[in-house]
C-alpha cells in the first residue's frame, strides 16, 4: 500500500467515526427531555403585570430553545395570590410572579422591598440596592430563618404609585380619617397610623369591593394597570404621588429544588432573562403608562397630586411604624440600617448629579399662564 493510500485511508476512518460520533450525539439533542415548569401570578390575566410575567417566560423558552419551558398561569388559577410564596416552597407551584410586600404576614422586613419612602431612594436605586448593597442577601437570610426554600428574584422598579382613587379629592391629612382603603404591605400601617381602615385585598378583588361599596378608597399601582382593572369605571378621582410605595419591585420566585436541578446553561438563562425583563418592563412601562394616563385624562378623570401636607404626614407615620416594627423585628432593624447607609450614599450621588429634568419638561411642554383677566 503506497503512502498515498494510507493517508485516504486513515482520512476515511478519521470521517467515518466523525459520522458515527454525530449520529449517536445529534438524536441524544432532538430528543432532550424538556423540563415544564408551572408559574402562577399573583395578578389577573387582563393585568400589564401578568404580561410582564409572561414576558419573563417567553424569554426563558425563546433562549432555552425547547429544553425549558415555563406556563404562567393567572392569579387564583392553583393558589390565592397571598398564598403563592407557599405554594412555591411547598412544590405545589414550580414558581411564580409577585412583590415581596405581599409576603408581609410571613415577616414583615419583607415589605421594605416596595413599601415606605425607602430613605428618598427612587425605584431603581432599590433594586441597586438588593443587588449591590446587600439586600439579596438579607432576603435570602430572612427566607431561610422562616424555613423557606425558595429561589428569588428581584427586578423590574416599578413607577412611584398612587395615593389612589377615592370618591372625592383628599385635600387634607383629616379627609383620610375613617376611610375603607385598600392597600398592602407596610402601607397598611402607614394608613392605619393616619386613622384609616385598611383592607388588604388582592388585586382582582379591588375594583369589585369599591363598586358595592365595601371600601371607600383604594390604590394598586399604575395607569395601565388601574384602567385595565376598571378603577375609572367607578371612581373618578385619582390622586397622584405618595411614600406608601414609591420604589416597589417585583419578584420572580422559584422553587429551589426545581431549580437546582437544572443544567448550569439554563439557570444562566434563566438569570439572564430576568435582567432582559428588567429592562424591558421598565421601558415598556413608560410607554404604556404614559399612554392609559392620556387616555383615561380624555375620558373625564380627574388627576391631583397629593397634597405636600399629606405627603409629610405618610412621612411622620411612617417613622413611627418602622420605630416599632424594629423593635419587634430584628431582621426588619437590619434591612433598614443596610438600605439607609446605602440611600445616603447613592441619594447623594443622584441628588448632586440629575438634572432637573421637570425644568427642562415645562420649557417646552408647559401651557403659559393665562392673562389676567380685566376687571
Amino acid at each position: 500500500m503506497t503512502d498515498i493510500q494510507k493517508g485516504s485511508g486513515r482520512r476515511n476512518m478519521l470521517k467515518g467515526a466523525a459520522v458515527a460520533a454525530g449520529a449517536m450525539t445529534a438524536p441524544m439533542i432532538s430528543r432532550a427531555q424538556t423540563v415544564s415548569m408551572r408559574f402562577q401570578s399573583t395578578w389577573p390575566a387582563k393585568d400589564i403585570f401578568h404580561e410582564y410575567a409572561n414576558d419573563f417566560a417567553s424569554k426563558v423558552n425563546n433562549m432555552a430553545s425547547g429544553r425549558l419551558k415555563i406556563e404562567v398561569l393567572p392569579s387564583g388559577s392553583v393558589v390565592p395570590a397571598f398564598q403563592l410564596l407557599d405554594a412555591v416552597n411547598k412544590g405545589t407551584l414550580d414558581g411564580g410572579h409577585g412583590v415581596l410586600a405581599y409576603h408581609y404576614g410571613k415577616s414583615s422586613a419583607l415589605a421594605l422591598w416596595g413599601s415606605g419612602p425607602a430613605f428618598g431612594m427612587d425605584p431603581n436605586m432599590v433594586l441597586s440596592w438588593h443587588q449591590y448593597g446587600g439586600g439579596k442577601q438579607l432576603l435570602e437570610e430572612i427566607y431561610k430563618s422562616l424555613n423557606i426554600d425558595v429561589a428569588s428574584y428581584v427586578y423590574g422598579p416599578m413607577p412611584t404609585q398612587p395615593l389612589g382613587w377615592f370618591k372625592k379629592p383628599i385635600a387634607k391629612v383629616a379627609d383620610l380619617k375613617g376611610l375603607k382603603y385598600r392597600t398592602v404591605g407596610l402601607a397598611v400601617d402607614i394608613f392605619t397610623e393616619l386613622g384609616v381602615a385598611v383592607n388588604p385585598l388582592p388585586g382582582g378583588e379591588i375594583v369589585p369591593a369599591l363598586d358595592r361599596g365595601l371600601i371607600d378608597a383604594a390604590e394598586f399601582n399604575n395607569a395601565s394597570s388601574d384602567r385595565i382593572l376598571g378603577f375609572p369605571d367607578v371612581v373618578k378621582n385619582c390622586m397622584l404621588q405618595s411614600f406608601h410605595q414609591s420604589g416597589e419591585q417585583f419578584e420572580i420566585l422559584f422553587n429551589k429544588g426545581k431549580l437546582d436541578a437544572l443544567p448550569a446553561e439554563l439557570k444562566s438563562i434563566i438569570e439572564y432573562s430576568v435582567q432582559a425583563s428588567s429592562a424591558e418592563m421598565s421601558w415598556k412601562a413608560i410607554d404604556r403608562n404614559s399612554k392609559d394616563y392620556a387616555d383615561m385624562k380624555k375620558q373625564g378623570i380627574k388627576f391631583y397630586k397629593t397634597p405636600d401636607s399629606i405627603l409629610k404626614a405618610q412621612l411622620d407615620a411612617w417613622d413611627k411604624v418602622v420605630e416599632k416594627k424594629s423593635a419587634e423585628n430584628p431582621y426588619f432593624k437590619k434591612v433598614m440600617e443596610s438600605q439607609r447607609a446605602f440611600a445616603a450614599r447613592a441619594g447623594q450621588w443622584q441628588n448632586d448629579y440629575m438634572v432637573d429634568f421637570k425644568m427642562a419638561y415645562n420649557r417646552y411642554f408647559a401651557k403659559p399662564a393665562a392673562p389676567a383677566k380685566k376687571a
